[in-house]
């Protein structure tokens, strides 16, 4: 054996299980169907785990009850949907997420209000469109952040005032044109700026005379001559420029 070899042998950590101390040594062993270092239900490593129920699929039930996590959460991939409802209140929620994933979608409210942010994020991700806005007061905003981009346009305002700047700026991207003229005073600039760019042109006037030049600008971009002359006079250089510019090209 070369030296680069010898050093590989010597610095392999796989788990190694002890057979002795199983009770599939005289069955799934002697059939092939685990093997230590690869495929093992009692190693210290998911991997193998997961590879032994992914073989043995059928002895996932064994496991749901047992006192280790690791084994719940993994034997939980690989049970048949219809025997995850005992683990919907498992203590552990690494096995809860596993759920999340795979129940049927009527049993998703169980899980709505997990106190797993994971959980509920997974949830939002999958529960129907029409018992989504339910969870749109979660106290997470990465949760409400999904609920913004999955609930339906019209179903959006809301969370027009949400507290978190990335759910309002979904908000914003996704609610119907016409009820922009609720963000218009959004307390964060992108807001705004995305609000001008997508606002119904007879709104703007709402956003004329805004703080910022940057959503000033895009108001001048889109506005219509009436308001367009009204900024033509603007404070900042470059929104008289684009407001005379295209008043000229209208007019």
């Amino acid at each position: 054996m070369n030296s680069t070899g010898l050093d590989e042998e010597l610095t392999d950590l796989t788990p190694i299980a002890d057979c002795s101390i199983c009770g599939y040594r005289e069955t799934l062993l002697i059939a092939g169907s685990c093997k230590p270092g690869d495929c093992y239900v009692i190693a210290d490593s998911g991997r193998q785990i997961d590879r032994f129920f992914r073989v043995n699929p059928g002895l996932a039930a064994d496991y749901i009850q047992d006192g280790f996590w690791e084994w719940r959460a993994i034997a939980a991939r690989y049970l048949p949907p219809s025997q995850l409802q005992p683990l919907l209140t498992d203590p552990d929620e690494a096995v809860r997420r596993v759920l999340a994933y795979r129940v049927p979608l009527e049993w998703l409210t169980n899980l709505r209000n997990d106190p797993d942010r994971e959980v509920r994020i997974t949830v939002a991700d999958r529960l129907p469109e029409q018992e989504l806005e339910l969870m749109a007061g979660d106290t997470d905003y990465l949760v409400r952040a999904y609920i913004a981009k999955r609930l339906p346009e019209g179903r959006l305002c809301r969370l027009v005032a949400d507290p978190d700047d990335q759910v309002r700026r979904t908000v914003a991207e996704r609610i119907p044109s016409v009820s922009l003229g609720l963000m218009f005073n959004d307390p964060e600039v992108n807001i705004r700026r995305i609000a001008a760019q997508r606002m119904d042109i007879d709104d703007l006037a709402l956003m004329g005379k805004d703080s910022d030049w940057t959503v000033r600008y895009e108001v001048a971009l889109r506005a219509s001559p009436v308001l367009l002359q009204q900024m033509i006079d603007d404070a900042d250089e470059e929104v008289r420029l684009i407001a005379r510019q295209r008043y000229e090209a209208l007019s």
